[in-house]
């Protein structure tokens, strides 16, 4: 490796913000940078995102960034992308343009032709092929829905016109000035059109949802110079050397490099992961079968948990009911009461995820009584976001054959002191916080590093420290765990 070769630079495309971090050869964040862009709410259940707000809102961020850092472009050895999943981007190869907004994983609009799938029987196809449960969530059924209202989409993309692509894949023409359309295996595992043993755009599926093959990308591993920035996107040319979906990133991140290694990311949504070595588990408890990485010719699985909600629970209660000012104020308004006061709060806002499955679900807070206080209220959003991902890990734990022994955190919720303790009292066993966050921009940058020489695995396993590890302080609540499982059933398929 060249000596003017310092950093690795990390682009992190998450559910509300673009984010960029610069990370030195000994693995320290140098410099970090996030912007929010605007995300559409069209009509209930749809939401929708400018593809070239994403754009420019990340491109101002890598020029902030390499600015403010004091840095040039040229210093960097490779950049790394984590992107959010399944949201699914449809564009003009000829302009560029988007024939449409960018459709994120939240939205629930094609919840209905899913159903007409699942009525017919294709569940079982869809899940021996692709590992996933047949559900909105995924990106095949938002191409489908853009083909078929956008006009002459389908003529377009069936002549070749027209790509889609998920973020990753967007980011890369992007920055690579239209050059290379290409997405990696764990963003193209979510799709819900891609054979995870094959490790091929799967035909049958194809024809399923009626999707053109001419529309999709070329498949690429996660760690390896895929491309390299066009002149004129920066002041140099840059290896693009490591890719995955933010949620494997993350487990990469975390060095959960060992079958039965978990972590969860809390954002927007809350997304666990289990490594699963070299062979997928189909689940028999609703959760998803996906690919962790590939790292040369060796594919690593994973078992994953997707709780809908949140950080976006939290940023309902700031903007929707405007008890609190910013997110991070939910801790303190819940420590003003010393339990919740009989109210539970289901964050399905979006629906249910793992292990429910329910796109008709609504979120709902029930115990109120005249002596219900904001406090409760937070202190129930907290409490029911730390046991959705509780049931997630419950059914890894069924699937997998395993016991889960600690619990790896990451995302910015992760932060929060009180909810951490409240996570590992309600799971009773150890929640560990590493030093270096966020775990998804950690762990795309070390597979860029991987890919370029910048680093060894050896190096990045010595960086990796946790920085505090939270302990169960009181038995645990089996009292709340049933009273969750009631409020559970009530709020399913509540819009259906």
């Amino acid at each position: 490796m060249n000596g003017d070769k310092k950093y690795i630079l990390s682009l992190d495309l998450g559910s509300s913000a673009a984010g960029a971090v610069l990370f030195s050869r000994q693995g320290q964040v140098v410099k970090q940078l996030q912007k929010e862009y605007e995300k559409y709410y069209p009509q209930p259940g749809w939401i929708e995102v400018d593809p070239n707000e994403i754009w420019y809102t990340m491109l101002s961020v890598m020029e902030e960034l390499i600015a403010s850092a004091g840095i040039r472009a040229s210093e960097i050895a490779g950049i790394g992308i984590a992107n959010q999943r399944e949201t699914t981007v449809i564009w003009d190869r000829a302009t560029g343009e988007p024939v449409y907004n960018a459709i994120p994983w939240q939205d629930r609009r094609t919840s209905k032709l899913v159903d007409e799938f699942r009525y017919q029987g294709f569940s079982g196809l869809v899940q021996r092929k692709t590992g996933l449960i047949l559900d909105a969530y995924f990106s095949a059924s938002k191409i489908s829905w853009i083909l078929d209202h956008v006009h002459d989409a389908r003529i377009r993309a069936e002549q070749g016109q027209l790509a889609f692509g998920t973020i990753d894949a967007w980011l890369i023409w992007k920055l690579t000035a239209g050059k290379t359309h290409v997405s990696d295996l764990t963003n193209a595992s979510r799709t819900m059109l891609f054979n995870i043993h094959t490790l091929e755009w799967d035909q049958e599926l194809l024809r399923l949802f009626n999707i053109p093959h001419q529309l999709l990308p070329a498949i690429c591993s996660n760690s390896e110079v895929i491309a390299h920035t066009a002149p004129g996107i920066l002041e140099a040319s840059i290896p693009i050397a490591g890719v995955a979906g933010d949620q494997q990133a993350a487990l990469f991140g975390q060095m959960c490099l060992e079958p039965g290694m978990v972590k969860n990311t809390y954002g927007s949504g809350c997304f666990a992961l289990m490594n699963t070595g070299s062979k997928p588990i189909v689940s028999d408890h609703h959760l998803l079968t996906t690919i962790a990485w590939r790292i040369g010719n060796n594919v690593t699985y994973a078992l994953e948990g997707s709780v809908f909600g949140g950080s976006s629970v939290f940023r309902w209660i700031r903007d929707g009911l405007g008890l609190i000012e910013s997110t991070a104020e939910i801790e303190a308004l819940a420590q003003t009461e010393p339990d919740n006061g009989g109210v539970l709060f289901v964050p399905s806002l979006s629906g249910l995820g793992t292990p429910h499955w329910d796109p008709y679900a609504r979120g709902m807070i029930i115990g109120i009584t005249r002596g219900t206080s904001s406090g409760h209220i937070a202190r129930a959003a907290l409490e029911g976001v730390a046991l959705g991902i509780a049931d997630a890990l419950d059914a890894m734990e069924k699937d997998s054959g395993r016991a889960i022994t600690e619990l790896r955190v990451d995302g910015t919720s992760a932060t929060y002191d009180f909810f951490m303790q409240m996570q590992t009292d309600i799971l009773q066993y150890p929640v560990m916080r590493p030093r270096v966050m966020p775990a998804s921009a950690t762990g795309a940058a070390y597979l860029a590093g991987l890919a370029t020489g910048f680093w060894t695995l050896q190096e990045i396993k010595d960086q990796y420290t946790i920085a505090r590890v939270f302990s169960p302080t009181v038995p645990v609540d089996t009292r709340l765990r049933e009273k969750w499982q009631k409020a559970i059933a009530r709020v399913k398929n509540w819009d259906l």
